[in-house]
């Protein structure tokens, strides 16, 4: 009967029924037609018109996942939490079987692939909206706008508006991370409020504003007894200018620990605890909004009590909110539609697509324009060409080249080595170019690190790419820096200081505000610096400078002082130091250019690495120096 129906809607023939005044059956009346227009990167869907709130959709492997709390919302669907990790959602006759991280489904006892798999993102289930959608019985279809537009005709039963859909604390009694590995009991009235810095630290609040609670965790390799902590929370307390009222240091116990009770600048009273346990420290903060004697804070001593610097993964009572899944994080940048995973230690910037760990391995992604009928070839070669212009022969080495899928595309990748003279590092240049842009991603890692090269095939496994959002976003972007031509350069002058320069393209301005001192320019391996002081002779400058080249080549192993003398530049006579370093194990040669003109004293400061010191990387820096001219 819903599909004669939906026949009728569908070919216009309910208008002529109804004006020739035909009988509508008992049936049709009860029905209605609700809608859910919903779009990838908006935080706003329209429901039945109503414009709401909800977790931002996005786009994992080409499926545009939602919130699974949407369909609760749109059509009243029961959604219900089974073992933990099964998700069904009912409509009427129909039943979707989800499993987290799975991306098969059971649509009313029939197995289907959805190409994405369920995910928890900051406590919200994610779905795939066209299966989920598909199987409770809706349609679909895009909008001109780029909305997808979900439609389904069913009774006119009224909507719950909870965007949650499931109850996923239902059996919790503690709460905690399992990544940075702490729980706490659960109560009822306990609130999450925010997470910062990568889950270090989380606050949590109770839902009559009663009381406020935070969980820090930091690197901890010092072994530190409960007094050694108990020292430490009364320095903090006193250098944040609280007054400490209570302490103790409790040394028995499975995990010893120390607590103080203070009163802040605000005159709040916070309870502090820190403990300590297999390499990490946890600082617990308890503020009683209601407390007004110290021993008021002695109600909530079970709840702190219930702390534990240990996470037990097998306990199901804990609900989890850590985010880290096998180990990486998840990260994304929604203006280039780019999610993939990083290890989890990694620090994060989605901003500039940057991740790095503590112990150099680092990635870049990057999204740049393609020129007119450039292939990936003519991109890798170019980059080559880079690199060996960048590079001496002895301190770079192309290794291998091979293809990856990466979402669904055939990436080129270049592995190669290179060593600025502290040690070889290896690097994967991966190269993907589709519709006219070009995606890169650069990985490099010390090469004795094999853990990081396992990293980067689980890395680049990760990635999912939506290749219409660039161009949505964008128009013409930048060219890939690291194929700008060497040879072309920019003019830049200093009114104040009366100067010109050429600088080369390729360099990156560190400091380019040419109306102050010093300007810096830096590029792999090297730096370039002008500097003017109005308030000091040459002789004076180039006074200081030889003492202090003396002093250094005296008391530093590494540093000689190649030569020193008299020298002309921009027509002035002019004085240079030119010397030889060892900085952090890496050689490098540096020179400093002092003259006078008008009463002010220019210093012109360059380095250039031994392992970059190439015939292309040295003219560019001499030809950017022979170019300094003095202007009116």
């Amino acid at each position: 009967m819903k599909k004669s129906f939906l026949r009728v809607l569908s070919t216009g023939v309910l208008t002529g029924m109804l004006t020739m005044g035909a009988v509508m059956p008992v049936w049709a009346a009860e029905y209605t037609t609700k809608e859910l227009r919903i779009q990838a990167g908006s935080t706003s869907a329209y429901i039945n018109g109503s414009k709401q709130a909800i977790a931002k959709p996005y786009k994992a492997k080409g499926v545009t996942m939602v919130p699974v709390g949407v369909f609760k919302k749109a059509f009243g669907s029961e959604i219900r939490l089974e073992k933990n990790d099964v998700v069904k959602v009912k409509e009427g006759p129909h039943t979707v079987t989800l499993t987290i991280g799975s991306p098969i489904a059971w649509v009313d006892g029939v197995k289907k692939e959805m190409g994405a798999a369920p995910k928890m993102v900051n406590g919200v289930l994610m779905v795939p909206l066209r299966p989920v959608a598909a199987g409770i019985g809706a349609t679909l279809a895009p909008s001109s706008s780029g909305e997808v537009v979900i439609r389904l005709l069913q009774t006119d039963d009224s909507v719950d508006e909870d965007e949650g859909g499931i109850d996923l604390d239902a059996g919790k009694t503690r709460i905690g991370n399992s990544y940075y590995g702490w729980s706490i009991n659960y109560p009822a009235d306990l609130m999450v409020l925010q997470t910062g810095e990568q889950e270090r630290m989380m606050t949590f609040g109770s839902a009559d504003s009663s009381y406020y609670l935070e969980v820090y965790v930091s690197d901890q390799d010092v072994a530190l007894d409960s007094d050694d902590m108990l020292q430490q929370l009364v320095q903090e307390a006193k250098q944040s200018g609280d007054t400490v009222l209570d302490r103790e240091s409790v040394a028995k116990g499975k995990t010893p620990y120390a607590r103080i009770v203070v009163k802040d600048t605000d005159g709040m009273l916070w309870e502090m605890r820190q403990y300590i346990n297999n390499g990490r420290q946890y600082d617990v903060y308890l503020a009683d909004y209601d407390a007004m004697n110290y021993k008021d804070l002695n109600k909530r001593a079970a709840f702190l009590n219930s702390f534990q610097p240990t996470y037990v993964q097998s306990d199901r009572t804990i609900k989890d909110l850590s985010t880290v899944d096998n180990g990486m994080r998840t990260a994304w940048n929604d203006d280039y539609g780019i999610e993939l995973s990083v290890p989890a230690g990694w620090s994060m910037d989605n901003t500039q697509m940057t991740y790095e760990s503590k112990n150099g391995a680092f990635l870049q992604m990057r999204v740049t324009s393609a020129p007119a009928g450039a292939t990936v070839k003519d991109w890798s070669g170019q980059l080559d060409k880079w690199m060996r212009e960048t590079f001496t022969p002895e301190s770079y080495e192309p290794i291998r080249s091979f293809t990856i899928d990466v979402s669904g595309e055939t990436a080129e990748v270049n592995e190669f080595r290179y060593n600025f003279g502290d040690g070889w590092q290896t690097e994967f240049d991966v190269l993907l170019q589709k519709n006219g842009y070009r995606y890169y991603a650069e990985y490099t890692f010390p090469e004795e690190q094999t853990e990081d090269r396992e990293w980067f095939e689980r890395v680049m496994n990760s990635v999912v790419i939506d290749f219409d959002t660039v161009s949505d976003n964008f128009g013409q972007l930048d060219e890939d820096p690291y194929l700008t031509d060497k040879t072309k350069t920019l003019t830049r002058t200093s009114k104040r200081y009366h100067y010109s320069v050429d600088i080369p393209r390729y360099w990156t301005a560190y400091n380019d505000r040419f109306e102050y001192s010093p300007v810096v320019y830096t590029f792999t391996g090297g730096q370039f610096s002008i500097g003017v002081n109005e308030d000091q002779s040459v002789e004076m400058t180039v006074s200081q400078l030889r003492e202090a080249y003396e002093e250094a080549a005296k008391t530093r192993k590494n540093f000689k002082l190649l030569n020193s003398g008299e020298t002309t530049i921009a027509g002035v006579p002019a004085f240079s130091f030119t010397y030889h370093e060892l900085d952090n194990g890496v050689p490098y040669t540096g020179q400093q250019i002092v003259f006078e003109q008008n009463g002010m004293t220019y210093t012109i400061t360059t380095g250039l690495n031994d392992a970059n010191k190439t015939d292309v990387q040295n003219a560019a820096l001499e030809k950017a120096v022979k170019s300094f001219t003095f202007t009116k």
